[in-house]
Protein backbone atom coordinates (compact mmCIF):
# COMPACT_ATOMS: atom_id res chain seq x y z
CA UNK A 1 0.00 0.00 0.00
CA UNK A 2 1.20 3.47 -0.86
CA UNK A 3 -0.27 6.66 0.55
CA UNK A 4 0.87 10.08 1.71
CA UNK A 5 1.99 10.07 5.32
CA UNK A 6 -0.60 12.69 6.21
CA UNK A 7 -3.48 10.53 4.98
CA UNK A 8 -6.65 12.32 3.96
CA UNK A 9 -7.93 15.78 4.79
CA UNK A 10 -11.73 15.49 4.86
CA UNK A 11 -12.21 19.03 6.19
CA UNK A 12 -10.75 20.31 2.91
CA UNK A 13 -12.87 18.11 0.65
CA UNK A 14 -14.40 20.16 -2.13
CA UNK A 15 -12.64 23.40 -1.17
CA UNK A 16 -9.73 23.21 -3.62
CA UNK A 17 -7.31 23.90 -0.76
CA UNK A 18 -5.73 20.46 -0.28
CA UNK A 19 -2.17 20.12 -1.51
CA UNK A 20 -1.96 17.12 -3.89
CA UNK A 21 1.84 16.97 -3.99
CA UNK A 22 2.18 14.41 -1.18
CA UNK A 23 -0.19 12.04 -2.99
CA UNK A 24 1.63 12.58 -6.30
CA UNK A 25 5.01 11.88 -4.73
CA UNK A 26 3.57 8.75 -3.09
CA UNK A 27 2.55 7.62 -6.57
CA UNK A 28 6.11 8.27 -7.76
CA UNK A 29 7.47 6.13 -4.92
CA UNK A 30 5.03 3.38 -5.85
CA UNK A 31 6.14 3.50 -9.48
CA UNK A 32 9.80 3.32 -8.50
CA UNK A 33 9.17 0.42 -6.12
CA UNK A 34 7.31 -1.46 -8.86
CA UNK A 35 10.20 -1.00 -11.28
CA UNK A 36 8.95 1.97 -13.31
CA UNK A 37 11.88 4.25 -12.61
CA UNK A 38 11.49 6.54 -15.64
CA UNK A 39 7.85 7.25 -14.80
CA UNK A 40 8.76 7.93 -11.17
CA UNK A 41 11.51 10.32 -12.24
CA UNK A 42 9.09 12.12 -14.56
CA UNK A 43 6.67 12.68 -11.68
CA UNK A 44 9.45 13.84 -9.36
CA UNK A 45 10.74 16.28 -11.99
CA UNK A 46 7.25 17.64 -12.69
CA UNK A 47 6.62 18.26 -8.99
CA UNK A 48 9.98 19.99 -8.60
CA UNK A 49 9.25 22.20 -11.61
CA UNK A 50 5.84 23.13 -10.18
CA UNK A 51 7.40 24.07 -6.85
CA UNK A 52 10.14 26.13 -8.51
CA UNK A 53 7.50 27.99 -10.54
CA UNK A 54 5.27 28.59 -7.47
CA UNK A 55 2.55 26.59 -9.24
CA UNK A 56 1.37 25.29 -5.89
CA UNK A 57 -1.42 25.58 -3.38
CA UNK A 58 -1.62 28.40 -0.85
CA UNK A 59 -0.11 26.35 2.00
CA UNK A 60 3.29 26.36 0.27
CA UNK A 61 3.18 29.89 -1.13
CA UNK A 62 1.24 29.44 -4.36
CA UNK A 63 -2.18 30.62 -5.43
CA UNK A 64 -3.55 27.55 -7.21
CA UNK A 65 -6.31 25.10 -6.32
CA UNK A 66 -5.85 21.38 -5.81
CA UNK A 67 -7.11 20.64 -9.32
CA UNK A 68 -4.94 23.30 -10.93
CA UNK A 69 -1.80 21.94 -9.27
CA UNK A 70 -2.64 18.35 -10.21
CA UNK A 71 -3.45 19.29 -13.80
CA UNK A 72 -0.30 21.36 -14.10
CA UNK A 73 1.87 18.52 -12.88
CA UNK A 74 0.12 16.09 -15.23
CA UNK A 75 0.78 18.46 -18.16
CA UNK A 76 4.45 18.69 -17.23
CA UNK A 77 4.71 14.89 -17.22
CA UNK A 78 2.94 14.72 -20.57
CA UNK A 79 5.25 17.32 -22.11
CA UNK A 80 8.29 15.43 -20.80
CA UNK A 81 6.96 12.19 -22.31
CA UNK A 82 6.44 13.84 -25.68
CA UNK A 83 9.76 15.72 -25.72
CA UNK A 84 11.94 12.83 -27.01
CA UNK A 85 9.47 12.20 -29.88
CA UNK A 86 9.69 15.85 -30.92
CA UNK A 87 13.51 15.87 -31.06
Amino acid sequence: MFEPVHGSAPKYAGTGQANPIGAILSAALMLETLGHREAAEALDAAVLAAIREDATTVDVGGTMTTSQVGSGIAKRVERAALAPAEA
